[in-house]
């Protein structure tokens, strides 16, 4: 992915957090042909490194050609919003801020206990908010290791990972405070959430 310098960060925390909100992303490999499967990610940290997690169904055409050391690629998508270039003071051109996380990486397939855990821990992320959450162990260890007979899980460990930032960092203060203003004003949760972010990115500098 390339990203324009202005907009390109190396904040880890940044990186973490985008793929944490934003973990049904796109598993992307080009063994004997491009494929994209949209999957279930958690992030893996141990001690200063870390790996991304997820499972696919068997049926999959990736889980019947992907092995281990095999590349692929991981497309997180976290806010995103279209920016109207009649929001800036002197004519130019409408762009899109966003925020995103590309991670490269190689293949390392999960034994069973690994997936069991896996899929454990993915249950327990988003089961632990709901009114009457529905654990791995509330369903059943027998049930759960009978359905898993059916998933393909797989550890990235990244080979590069490129985390980019773009809002708005290239306007002048009257465009910029013009974007927030417009963007404040919507129904949409995304455009609310980048005038945020945006605050929040100029606060920074």
């Amino acid at each position: 992915m390339f990203i324009p310098k202005i907009y390109k960060s190396e904040d880890q925390e940044l990186m973490k957090k985008i793929i944490s909100e934003n973990a049904f992303a796109l598993l992307i490999s080009d063994k004997q042909r491009l494929s994209a499967t949209h999957s279930m990610f958690l992030l893996n940290e141990k001690e200063d490194n870390f790996y991304v997690e997820t499972h696919i169904s068997k049926a999959n055409f990736q889980a019947k050609v992907l092995k281990d050391g095999d590349e692929v690629l991981c497309d997180f998508l976290g806010a995103h919003s279209y920016i109207s270039s009649s929001w800036y003071e002197k004519t130019n051109v409408s762009t899109w801020n966003y925020e995103a996380v590309q991670i490269r990486g190689k293949v390392k397939l999960m034994t069973d206990e690994e997936l069991y855990q896996h899929l454990t821990k993915l249950t327990f992320k988003f089961e632990k908010i709901q009114k009457c959450p529905m654990f791995v162990e509330t369903i059943g260890e027998e049930m759960v290791r009978k359905e898993m007979k059916g998933a393909f899980g797989i550890n990235i460990y990244p080979t590069e990972i490129f985390i980019a930032n773009k809002l708005s960092q290239n306007r002048n203060e009257f465009d910029f405070e013009n974007i927030i203003l417009n963007l404040g004003q919507s129904d949409s949760a995304n455009e609310k959430k980048i005038a945020e972010l945006m605050k929040k990115n100029r606060s920074l500098i």
